[in-house]
């Protein structure tokens, strides 16, 4: 029955998260998503998808980008096209940043923090961050397949407690089978 799976094909990925109190600086999360390649799947990110950039195929876009977490529902939202990534690619891992500035923050100081992933209605993840508290950025999710296979989902936080300017370069180490 293997040849009947298609696999996951659209994924929305959402984060939200309340506002800072009054007088205190704004949080701001980012979802950043790496896609590598099949030759190298745990190497360096074939290109790296966030707030001001984009996937060169157009298969990884940032649909929602908040500064603060004002808003209705989920304030940051990312989708993946993974029907339409080309074979080369194997490989997509998605995480949340907290920016440092103006004020230096891990997921315990974030107001109300909610993670979301769903393919079309059906919800495949969901969490609260409260597992990487320490953290200033987090792994969400990796898509895997083999060859032109259909694409598999892996769920999980992985807290990542560095810069997270770094955060980029080692977030694709952080599912290895």
């Amino acid at each position: 029955m293997d040849g009947l799976n298609k696999g996951l094909r659209k994924v929305e990925i959402a984060v939200r998260w309340d506002p800072s109190p009054a007088g205190q600086p704004s949080t701001d999360l980012d979802l950043v998503a790496a896609t590598y390649l099949a030759d190298a799947p745990h190497g360096d990110p074939a290109y790296v998808v966030h707030f001001d950039s984009r996937s060169p195929d157009g298969t990884v876009t940032l649909n929602r980008d908040s500064k603060d977490g004002q808003g209705f529902g989920y304030d940051e939202v990312m989708t993946l096209e993974l029907d339409r990534l080309d074979v080369r690619y194997a490989r997509v891992v998605v995480g949340v940043v907290i920016q440092q500035r103006p004020a230096e923050r891990t997921f315990v100081s974030v107001r109300n923090p909610g993670l979301r992933i769903r393919e079309g209605y059906t919800v495949l993840a969901e969490d609260d961050f409260g597992g990487v508290l320490g953290a200033t950025a987090a792994t969400v999710a990796e898509f895997a397949r083999d060859g032109s296979g259909p694409w598999g989902f892996r769920a999980g936080l992985r807290g990542f407690e560095g810069d997270p300017v770094d955060f980029t370069g080692a977030m694709g180490s952080a599912h290895r089978r």
